[in-house]
């Protein structure tokens, strides 16, 4: 796996650059918290409030100081199948992530600083699960079709629960009398007391399962199975856990996890820069949560402006107690 350094002038000069851009901000910051995905205004993409500032030669990573985001410019490069990114940096994971960026991870990392957000940390496996936790940043997504008109939409428009995986409940036993249809999906594990669907479930389907008994534990589990396997607009936000660094124990370099791949993700990974705020496991391709939503996303090659959008709390003064019971 190839690694690439995160030298000590690069750390000098990120640190140099959050002193100059941030020294005044005065801001708390908020910590993750379950919410609704951000709201658009309008379709039309935000224009800068002030002078972008490049970070990196290529000028795909703006800084946007005076509307306190920040801007990446990369490309769609998938539209269909099962997701652990939202976005990586090229040439890294472009296979199971619907956008890539010609950028590395430690720039962006950088501007997100630069505009005061504050790194939380990654999820943690061991010794036991830990889940991610950092400031919340809102993602939106601009482009302009086929005919030059241009879009801008939260993130979460592009991603939506997966509906082409396995589904279980707990069930302790098949109800008396019932015979699984051969060609049904329903399967029924008597050793480990579960019954499964696998994909979308569709009324006619679900109408059929639910006919051929009136067991309560039954029938709960195939509502569940319809709902469930219904197309859902991902819901969860997204969170700056900062990555982590892995050190080569024989040059002692160190190394930015995130230029791997895991820029900003939709699984949870020791790795990501940006992950989302839910538990959604990376183990393995049948477990992953979400799915690209083809419908929604533009063809793949399509330009498109990644805003990063840091969420603070607003400041707040306490009022004094009076003493009075």
């Amino acid at each position: 796996m190839n690694r690439l350094p995160v030298v000590t002038f690069l750390f000098a000069g990120l640190l140099g650059l959050v002193s100059t851009l941030s020294a005044n901000r005065g801001r708390d910051v908020s910590v993750a918290r379950a919410a609704a995905p951000p709201k658009t205004s309008a379709e039309k993409p935000e224009k800068a409030a002030g002078k972008l500032v490049p970070l990196n030669p290529s000028g795909t990573v703006l800084l946007d100081k005076g509307g306190k985001r920040l801007l990446v410019k990369g490309e769609v490069v998938l539209r269909q199948g099962l997701l652990e990114m939202l976005c990586c940096p090229k040439q890294t994971k472009e296979h199971e992530s619907v956008l890539s960026v010609d950028a590395q991870a430690y720039v962006i990392h950088t501007g997100l600083l630069a505009l005061g957000a504050k790194a939380g940390q990654p999820v943690r496996y061991f010794p036991k699960y830990t889940p991610p936790a950092g400031q919340r940043i809102d993602i939106f997504l601009q482009w302009s079709d086929e005919k030059g008109k241009p879009h801008r939409v939260a993130a979460q428009e592009w991603i939506r629960y997966a509906i082409h995986r396995f589904y279980g409940a707990d069930l302790d036993k098949l109800p008396a009398g019932l015979e699984i249809p051969r060609e049904s999906e329903l399967r029924y594990d008597p050793k480990h007391h579960e019954l499964s669907w696998y994909g979308p479930m569709k009324e006619n389907e679900r109408d059929s399962l639910l006919a051929l008994s009136k067991d309560a534990a039954y029938r709960a589990a195939i509502g569940s199975f319809f709902e469930r396997s219904q197309p859902r607009q991902m819901d969860a936000h997204w969170i700056f856990v900062g990555s982590s660094f892995f050190v080569d124990e024989q040059t002692g370099e160190r190394f930015y996890e995130a230029e791997q791949g895991d820029l900003i993700c939709v699984a949870n990974f020791p790795g990501a820069m940006i992950d989302v705020a839910a538990e959604s496991s990376g183990s393995g391709e049948s477990n992953l949560l979400f799915e690209a939503a083809t419908d929604r996303i533009p063809p793949v090659g399509t330009a498109v402006t990644i805003e990063l959008v840091p969420v603070f709390a607003k400041e707040r003064t306490a009022k004094p107690k009076t003493g009075a019971k």
